[in-house]
């Protein structure tokens, strides 16, 4: 600057045409997908999500299921019976894959095939229809893995009375059930797993996805860590107070002794148990096993939901 030159401030460098301004995040890419957004990472963390629920909660199911068969008339009409199904690691595994599946497939039902409101929220009834056809498909698919955890994870009743064993390993199982039944028998007691699958996921996914959007449009609370808790606590109760009646017959069906052709010596169905159960214990006995059932499916889904939506938003897939 020469002296006695006037200070003039030089204006900004232009912007070269086509500069890319760095941004802090960049998760979505320029066609507007989210490269998290994948079916593998939402079942991977629904597995690690159904991890955390089933190690905690799986010693809770034993207390249900001695329950739920307690004082079962027909089993004690015929004499005894099958050993107490309890849950086990096989079990566990079961849980976690099934988990896996209906998560994924009831989010591709509604983000795909029934769609949202604009608002984002979703009517009931499209997430009835959506929880109950992801549990009922979820569930029919992992029939044999859940066939073999009744029937061959939990002899604890029998050693107890000093019988021998059954079956020695989870592979023993599945091929005696396969010997005794074929193909067909590994599908045993698929239709009260089913119904009742329905019920639960009804309870659970429907009830969360709506309990979540309600408090999120009339409250002031944020897509956070309590929103995920509250709703997770009330999906909770409506699985557990759906599910149990349910659940009952699953396990008693799945738990009576059969004949040489695979076929049960108690039920003829489950809508056959289910009559049973009534006239000979009353509706109430529906309900057995309904407080450790609430016990550990409260947990579960709070575990569960928190997890789940917590490992979504750190890795920057958008909340369930």
């Amino acid at each position: 600057m020469v002296l006695g030159e006037s200070f003039k401030p030089s204006s900004p460098r232009p912007k070269p045409v086509g500069e890319i301004v760095p941004q802090k995040e960049m998760t979505i890419g320029s066609n507007g997908y989210n490269e998290y957004e994948t079916f593998a990472i939402k079942y991977t963390f629904s597995f690690l999500a159904a991890c955390c629920s089933e190690t905690i909660t799986y010693p809770l199911d034993l207390i249900k299921g001695r329950l739920q068969i307690q004082g079962e008339s027909a089993l004690e009409a015929l004499g005894g019976g099958k050993a107490l199904p309890k849950r086990g690691m096989v079990g566990t595994a079961f849980g976690i894959v099934y988990s896996g599946v209906r998560m994924t497939f009831y989010e591709y039902i509604r983000e795909e095939l029934l769609g949202k409101n604009a608002d984002g929220t979703i009517p009931v009834w499209k997430a009835v229809l959506g929880g109950c056809v992801a549990g009922m498909t979820a569930q029919f698919l992992a029939s044999p893995a859940d066939l073999v955890k009744v029937q061959v994870q939990m002899e604890g009743r029998r050693r107890l009375q000093g019988l021998e064993p059954r079956v020695r390993n989870a592979r023993h199982a599945f091929a005696r059930i396969y010997m005794e039944g074929g193909v067909r028998g590994l599908w045993k007691g698929w239709m009260p797993n089913v119904q009742r699958a329905a019920f639960v996921n009804l309870g659970d996914l429907a009830t969360y996805d709506t309990a979540k959007h309600l408090i999120l449009k009339h409250t002031n609370l944020n897509d956070n860590f309590f929103t995920h808790a509250f709703s997770s606590v009330f999906s909770g109760f409506v699985a557990a107070l759906l599910g149990t009646p349910a659940d009952v017959v699953k396990t008693r069906v799945m738990n009576q002794p059969t004949d040489a052709n695979g076929r049960g010596l108690l039920y003829k169905s489950s809508m056959d148990c289910l009559l049973q159960a009534i006239r000979g214990e009353g509706f109430f006995s529906l309900y057995k096993g309904f407080i450790p059932c609430w016990i550990r499916m409260g947990p579960w889904s709070l575990i569960f939901w928190i997890s789940y939506e917590e490992l979504r938003t750190f890795s920057g897939v958008t909340s369930f």
